[in-house]
Parts: structure tokens; sequence; C-alpha cells
């Protein structure tokens, strides 16, 4: 069941089980500090794995909705969305930096290798991705899912299977860029997106020319100017907490 999940249809049952307990949460049916279901529950309750109830819960916890306590339970810290930015605390944002360095060096090699082994039908398939990343922006939609599913099929296309093992085995998670800015300021979320598809641009069109360097220099561009903007955010953190 786990290896389905990962699987690319995988992506809507998180995006379902956590859009439902989002709105759970924003209607008032669980207030701040209250317990949500076990993940037992949940698992019956949607009828999906736990592996999709995980990545839906780590979601709401990386946009400051929730909180997982060891031992006792997932609670709601946060029921209004333009409240989230400042929900999330300073370790979390730190954390997210974490996995972003760790991604660096292995992306960046990744996109090098890609450029220089993809097949046709693989380069088929990553732009396929990045349209679907327009796509999203187009309808105001998240990204982040989308987003994952590129650099996946980036990592795909080195035709060395323990960079895609990399990027499937953490999920969703490593792509945290949604918590830089609030849903609810949807001019600055549009033009956020916007800036991460032109990013993606640059790494694409290297790939398709074989490029290597230039797509190693794009997919570096990419992830250290992530790790400069959550440098950014936690610059702010601290200012709003002194």
């Amino acid at each position: 069941m786990q290896a389905k999940d990962r699987s690319r249809g995988s992506g809507s049952l998180v995006s379902q089980v956590g859009e439902s307990l989002r709105q759970a949460i924003l209607s008032g049916q669980y207030a701040a500090g209250d317990k949500l279901p076990s993940e037992h529950e949940l698992t019956e309750t949607h009828s999906v794995s736990r592996t999709v109830v995980r990545e839906a819960v780590a979601a709401l916890r990386s946009d400051g909705l929730v909180e997982v306590r060891q031992g006792a339970g997932i609670f709601v810290i946060g029921a209004d969305p333009s409240l989230s930015g400042r929900k999330v605390d300073k370790a979390r944002v730190a954390s997210d930096l974490e996995v972003l360095e760790i991604r660096t060096p292995v992306e960046i090699e990744a996109a090098g290798l890609a450029a220089l082994r993809r097949s046709p039908a693989q380069e088929e398939a990553i732009f396929e991705c990045h349209r679907k990343i327009l796509q999203r922006i187009e309808t105001d939609q998240s990204i982040r899912e989308a987003d994952l599913d590129l650099h996946v099929a980036i990592a795909e296309a080195t035709n060395n299977p323990l960079f895609k093992h990399f990027l499937e085995s953490q999920g969703t998670v490593i792509i945290p860029q949604s918590r830089l800015v609030p849903e609810t300021r949807t001019a600055e979320q549009t033009a956020y997106r916007k800036l991460i598809h032109r990013e993606h641009e640059a790494i694409v069109m290297a790939i398709s020319d074989r490029d290597d360097q230039a797509a190693r220099n794009a997919m570096r561009e990419h992830l250290v100017g992530s790790q400069a903007r959550y440098r950014n955010l936690l610059k702010d953190l601290r200012s709003f907490t002194s």
C-alpha cells in the first residue's frame, strides 16, 4: 500500500485528506487546542493508508495549523489562515532550511546528470510536469505536489534510481515553499509561484538543451535562492518575537 502512495495518484489523495482536515479546522469543527482523530481513525474515515494521512498532517503542520505531540496526538494550534505565517515558529523554519541544504547538492548533481542522460520520454515528462505547475498557478491552486512531481521527474531522468528514491522517501514535506506567503495574500502568493515557475523553467530548458553545466547552475540558483528566502523569513520571525 505504501508503494502505491508513492505513485502519481498519491498526491491527489494527500491533497483531499489535507483539504478535508483544513476545512474542518477553519470552519470551527476543531478549535485551537482540540485534538484531531487518531492516525488510525483518519485512515479508516478517509479510506487511505497511513502514509497519505502522515503527509496530509505534515502539510497542515507546515502551514502552522496543527502540531504533533509525541505520544499524545495531533492538536490544532491555529484556525485563522491569515495568522498561519505568524504561527510558524523559528525551529520549524530552521528545520525547513536544513532540508533545503541537504537537497541542494543532491539536486544540483541530479540536474546535471539529467541533462546528460535524459531520454526523449523523460524530457517530455519533465516538460509535462512544468506545464502542470503553470496550470495550477493560472487556476490559483497550490503548486506543492506539482513542484515535487517536477523534481522527481528530473531525478528520474538521471537514470540513477537513488536520486528519485531520496525525493520520494521524503514526500511533499521537502517542498515547504507554500508557507512563505500566506494563502490569503493572493497577489503575493501568485507572484511568488510565478518566480518559482521561472526558476524551474531555466532548469527545464537547460536539461532539454543537454547543457549539464547550465542545468546545475539553474538548480543551484533555485535552491540557494530558496535558502535565502528562508533565512530572510527567520530574520523576520526573530524581529517579530523580539
